[in-house]
C-alpha cells in the first residue's frame, strides 16, 4: 500500500510539473506565425490559427472581440484564450 501511495505521489508530481511547462504564453496575433498562435492559444489548432493570422493581418486586430469575426471563434473560445492575446508588441 505504501508503494502505491509513493507511485501515486510521484506520478502526480510529474504531471503537475509537465502541465506548468506547457502553459500558454501571450501572443501578438497581428505579427505571430501560425505555429506561434497555435502553440500559445489553448484549444487553437493549425486551421484556426491560420484563420486568426489571416484575419488579423487584413484587419489589424486591436481587441479580443475582433476575433469573433473569425470562423470557429465564438464567445466560449474567446473567453478561454483572451488572457493570452496581445495586439501590440511591448
Amino acid at each position: 500500500m505504501v508503494i502505491k501511495n509513493r507511485i501515486f505521489v510521484f506520478l502526480f508530481s510529474v504531471l503537475s510539473i509537465l502541465s506548468f511547462s506547457v502553459s500558454a504564453s501571450p501572443v501578438n496575433v497581428n505579427s505571430a506565425s501560425v505555429d506561434e498562435i497555435s502553440s500559445a492559444l489553448s484549444g487553437v489548432g493549425p486551421a484556426k490559427a491560420m484563420a486568426i493570422s489571416e484575419h488579423c493581418k487584413k484587419m489589424n486586430c486591436s481587441k479580443p472581440e475582433d476575433l469573433l469575426e473569425v470562423k470557429g471563434i465564438g464567445e466560449k473560445t474567446l473567453t478561454k484564450i483572451s488572457a493570452d492575446l496581445r495586439f501590440k508588441d511591448k
